[in-house]
């Protein structure tokens, strides 16, 4: 097993490059972001094998599914990626084992982000992510969404002028949207958004459940056929 992480740390960065390019659209990564990717790589695969962080076994299918659905929602969200501190934030409401909120953050260094994950261990190895990565301006809040609502409405002063929820790859999609929506709602933020990465067939079920968000046609993610994002926006 030692050797196997030892080799992929040896070869990761060059191949998680090729492996990212589809969803990328063009754009690069330096060869700091590429590094970072790879020690969360190499980090969620030890964790994985401890807790069930995912079901995506395979270190290649990590980087194509989870990295790549990510960085493409990384560069609809922040096309320029010209983030001024503390003028953007990103809720990565069920963060799981980080997806997407890690991965954008790497993709705009400058971007706030909170990861809302409500199961202690997941958030624990969320944390220590967090710390391995050597991010900066990373929240980890182990707290149920209803919860930390409450939190926002009772901030006197705006998380930030714009604040993006997302939400990826939930259990109970149906249930948990409402909840989703509720948060982003009750944020004093100027401009809110919704971005969901899920499958196609979901998209009418969240038009019905939330009509009150304005949303835009759904984006395919590129190397799947079921796979789209779905970006709305709050009045």
């Amino acid at each position: 097993m030692r050797m196997n992480f030892a080799i992929l740390r040896l070869m990761q960065p060059e191949r998680i490059a090729a492996l990212l390019a589809p969803y990328l659209g063009g754009a690069t990564l330096t060869d700091a972001q590429l590094s970072q990717l790879a020690t969360f790589l190499d980090l969620l695969i030890r964790w994985n094998a401890r807790i069930n962080l995912t079901s995506v076994r395979q270190p290649e299918q990590i980087v194509s599914r989870h990295f790549g659905e990510s960085l493409f929602a990384a560069r609809q969200l922040y096309p320029a990626c010209n983030l001024e501190p503390a003028a953007r934030s990103l809720l990565d409401f069920g963060s799981g084992a980080g997806f997407p909120g890690l991965p954008i953050k790497i993709y705009g260094p400058a971007l706030g982000v909170t990861l809302l994950e409500s199961n202690h261990r997941k958030a624990t190895f969320l944390r220590e992510a967090v710390r391995a990565l050597q991010l900066t301006g990373v929240e980890v809040l182990a707290i149920r969404a209803e919860d930390y609502a409450a939190q926002i409405v009772n901030r006197k002063s705006p998380i930030s002028d714009s604040l993006t929820v997302t939400l990826r790859a939930v259990e109970r999609f149906q249930q948990i949207l409402p909840t989703a929506v509720r948060l982003l709602q009750s944020s004093p933020a100027s401009h809110r958004r919704l971005a969901l990465l899920i499958g196609a067939a979901q998209v009418q079920t969240a038009r019905e459940i939330a009509p009150t968000i304005t949303w835009s046609d759904p984006l395919p993610i590129p190397a799947s056929s079921q796979r789209v994002l779905l970006i709305g926006h709050s009045q």
